[in-house]
C-alpha cells in the first residue's frame, strides 16, 4: 500500500478498533435500545459500516478506469476543508437515501465487528492497487462535496467517524 494511504488507513483502523471496543460487552438488547426518535447504538454502527461498504463498491468500480479519471485540484481541497469543518460541527445531517436504503441490521456486537472488519479488508485490497500517480485522481463521490481523490476519501472516512463519536458516547452513557 502507498505510504500516504497506509497512514490514513491506519488512522481509521485505530478509530474502528476503539469504537468496536466500546461495545464489546453490550448485549443485543442494549445495541437496539434507542431514545425516542433517535438511532440506537446498533443503528449508528450499521450506518458507519453501510457508508463504508457503499464507498468501497464505488472505489472498486472507479479504480477499474483510474487512468481515465480526471485529477483533483484546489477546488476539491477547498471542498474538503468545508467538509471537514462541517463534520466537526455538532449539527445533524440527514444520511443520504442510498446509505439508509442499504443500512443493514445487526443482531450482535460480533456481527457488527465481522461486517466492519470485512468491509475494511475489502477497502485495504482496493487501496493496495493505488500507485503514486493515482493519488490525485477523482475516484470517490461524496454526496455533497462531489468527486474527491482517494486520500480525501480516507480523510472523509476519518471525519465521518469523528462526527459520530459524540453520538456513540452519548448513547453509551444511557446504557
Amino acid at each position: 500500500m502507498h505510504p500516504h494511504l497506509q497512514k490514513l488507513f491506519d488512522t481509521i483502523e485505530k478509530q474502528k478498533q476503539d469504537l468496536l471496543r466500546q461495545i464489546e460487552s453490550h448485549s443485543s438488547a442494549q445495541l437496539q435500545q434507542s431514545p425516542p426518535g433517535k438511532w440506537s447504538l446498533g443503528q449508528v454502527y450499521a450506518h458507519l459500516i453501510a457508508s463504508e461498504q457503499l464507498s468501497v463498491q464505488y472505489l472498486r468500480k472507479k479504480y477499474l478506469g483510474i487512468e481515465t479519471q480526471p485529477p483533483t485540484g484546489i477546488i476539491e481541497e477547498l471542498k474538503m476543508l468545508i467538509l471537514v469543518f462541517s463534520q466537526r460541527l455538532p449539527f445533524k445531517f440527514k444520511a443520504p437515501k442510498l446509505v439508509t436504503d442499504h443500512t443493514p441490521s445487526f443482531k450482535s456486537q460480533e456481527e457488527i465487528a465481522q461486517a466492519w472488519n470485512q468491509t475494511r479488508q475489502e477497502l485495504k485490497e482496493v487501496l493496495d492497487g493505488f500507485q503514486d500517480h493515482h493519488l490525485n485522481r477523482k475516484v470517490y463521490k461524496h454526496p455533497v462535496a462531489g468527486k474527491l481523490n482517494i486520500q480525501q476519501a480516507l480523510r472523509f472516512f476519518r471525519e465521518h467517524l469523528i462526527h459520530h463519536t459524540p453520538q456513540i458516547k452519548k448513547l453509551l452513557k444511557q446504557k
